[in-house]
């Protein structure tokens, strides 16, 4: 039951009334007094013991909210010597390599490419990543500190159920590309469609996508998975329990100490980005809120390495482009 300052008053004044008013005149009688005491004894032995369930009776459904977080102006960045669409971005652990890939629809082939540093809002366009690219979409890179690179590719998704995969980058190229197991629900018509690797390379934060022949996504929330010797297990839904909504949560990205968590909510037709927050990496994420800061059709966010500056992609007359805004 949950308990407010005005049931306990309440409660209080009534309990108070029985003793103290005129409520039972008859105990003020000079021979009732003897009663008269036991029966104040026994109403503030019932007062004490209504207090204490009172407040032995929390609300434990109301969920905390998340730290707010201030940012500055959103910023467009430049990308030199490209000129097609920008999506999915992920920053290198140095700060130096920008991963992307290029429209994510079925009428195009969506492919991985990579751009260098040049500043914080100007990257020089670098050409494919090597080693992953097929006739399938390939897109969505995520790296963890030891350059394990993740990215999601439906090559074999008739087969495996599956699109999640991984292998080691190295200068310009992926080498080793392999299936994740222990990711996929394993079940037709789910796709896991984003996927985003800790830095220390122990967690996964993914998502369940339901589509069907007509398109989707349906359904879409974000799952996590910790890694058990070379493979990967999901885990409940504890840790996202105040995430997760009936809208589709998608493109989600971690800061280096686990505490923050930024992905996408799409409620109706325009998708925007929040944050969620926790004070200790074993939490459960606080209740999310939208970055107010951040406008438009905006997905998919990626922090800089040093956590102080979000980059996301945004349409903009009808192309997909970078921006970024720092935190303050």
């Amino acid at each position: 039951m949950p308990s407010t300052g005005k049931q306990t008053g309440r409660l209080t004044k009534f309990c108070t009334l029985l003793i103290k008013t005129n409520a039972m005149p008859h105990l003020h009688h000079p021979a009732a007094r003897p009663l008269c005491i036991i029966m104040e004894n026994s109403m503030r032995f019932i007062l004490v013991f209504v207090l204490l369930v009172l407040t032995s009776c929390k609300d434990d459904s109301v969920i905390p909210d998340s730290k707010h977080i201030a940012f500055g102006q959103a910023q467009k960045v430049s990308l030199l010597d490209y000129d097609d669409h920008i999506m999915e971005p992920f920053l290198s652990g140095d700060g130096e390599i920008l991963f992307f890939n290029n429209l994510n629809q079925s009428s195009v082939n969506t492919d991985l490419y990579y751009a260098l540093k040049i500043n914080d809002s100007i990257f020089q366009f670098a050409g494919e990543v090597k080693g992953v690219n097929t006739d399938y979409l390939e897109a969505v890179a995520s790296m963890d500190h030891a350059e394990r690179f993740y990215f999601v590719s439906t090559r074999s998704y008739d087969q495996t159920l599956s699109t999640v995969y991984r292998g080691y980058f190295y200068n310009d190229s992926v080498l080793n590309v392999q299936l994740v197991s222990g990711v996929s629900k394993n079940t037709g018509g789910w796709i896991n469609f984003d996927v985003e690797v800790s830095k220390d390379g122990n967690v996964l934060c993914f998502v369940d996508g339901r589509f069907d022949s007509n398109g989707g996504p349906y359904e879409s929330n974000l799952v996590l998975a910790v890694k058990s010797g070379d493979l990967f297990q999901r885990t409940g839904n504890e840790i996202l329990e105040n995430v997760n909504t009936n809208a589709l949560e998608y493109a989600a990205c971690f800061s280096s100490d686990m505490l923050e968590l930024y992905f996408t909510r799409l409620e109706s037709s325009m998708p925007q980005i929040y944050v969620a927050t926790r004070n200790s990496p074993d939490d459960a994420f606080s209740a999310p809120y939208k970055i107010e800061e951040i406008s438009g059709f905006v997905e998919a966010p990626t922090l800089s390495s040093d956590d102080k500056i979000l980059y996301y992609h945004k349409r903009e007359n009808e192309k997909h482009v970078l921006y970024m805004i720092k935190k303050e």
